[in-house]
């Protein structure tokens, strides 16, 4: 039986091979194609932000510049007085963050671990609120923050950010919290830790992968988000970073495409750091809690 196996098996390897030969450089084709498409966005901002007046306006643009024009960007600064915006932006994003870490942490955790019917409640209304569109609520809300006298404020935009990432922070932090073993939370009551110290002690350090990845999420969308913005704020001091690039789009749809590229790369470039700074984070949360376990 031990020799029909192992000849079995040196018949199979030989198919094995040639099959691995055909199928791995169409996955190395496959994912240079994923990476390309990704990163073609990014290096078209990155060329056309360097491009003159004169290059943008020709018949038949290249897509790397002749010349490198850095007229574009202080033209953006000037203008768009990105300065201000980005600084009210990085404000916004992260209060946000850490508002909507805070009290998702809790809930999370006692969507998770406690069983009952308001659980089940919770949970119907938290996947029911994410199908709501932004132009059924943006008239209420509206009503409501000028009642309190937090139109046209950060902390109303701030407010509005939270309400609007708090449910799906929630569902993403509580599936976390669920593949912690219950075990772990035993064994430390066991020792006398109090449900405080079980949380801050047991869960709190195994939940960094997801609070990172929550934290990335709710950065990112209070970073890019325009409808809201648009709505409650007027001031031109407080316009955050995609209410300021929306000045390079005229009234008549003429767009000024080279300050409009070179704003729009100086904005993406905040988001893409906070990115690299927490994906690598995130990695090496993965890989040690593999490690412990």
């Amino acid at each position: 039986m031990t020799a029909v196996t192992a000849g079995t098996a040196r018949r199979r390897t030989p198919s094995i091979r040639r099959r691995n030969r055909v199928v791995r450089p169409l996955q190395y084709v496959a994912l240079a194609a994923y990476v390309v498409f990704l990163g073609f966005p990014l290096l078209f901002l990155l060329t056309t932000s360097f491009k003159s007046s004169r290059e943008l306006l020709a018949p038949n643009p290249t897509l790397l510049p002749q010349s490198l024009d850095l007229s574009n960007f202080g033209q953006a600064i000037q203008q768009a007085n990105l300065l201000q915006s980005g600084l009210n932006s990085v404000i916004v994003a992260v209060s946000t963050t850490i508002v909507v870490t805070v009290i998702s942490l809790p809930a999370a955790y006692a969507l998770a671990r406690f069983r009952s019917r308001i659980r089940s409640a919770a949970t119907g209304w938290i996947l029911l609120s994410q199908v709501f569109p932004f132009i059924l609520v943006i008239i209420p809300l509206f009503l409501v923050l000028k009642q309190v006298g937090l139109v046209d404020s950060l902390v109303g935009l701030v407010l509005v950010y939270t309400v609007w990432s708090l449910p799906f922070t929630l569902w993403m932090l509580q599936g976390h919290v669920a593949s912690i073993p219950v075990d772990l939370e035993e064994a430390g009551a066991t020792d006398g830790a109090g449900r405080l110290r079980v949380l801050v002690s047991i869960v709190l350090p195994l939940l960094g992968p997801g609070l990172v990845a929550t934290s990335l999420f709710t950065f990112i969308s209070a970073w890019n988000e325009f409808f809201f913005a648009l709505v409650l704020i007027q001031n031109p001091a407080l316009q955050t970073l995609p209410l300021s690039l929306a000045r390079f789009v005229g009234s008549e749809g003429q767009v000024q495409l080279g300050q409009l590229a070179a704003g729009a790369l100086l904005a993406t470039l905040p988001s893409l750091l906070f990115f690299v700074l927490i994906q690598r984070r995130l990695t090496s949360g993965l890989l040690s809690g593999a490690v412990k376990g």
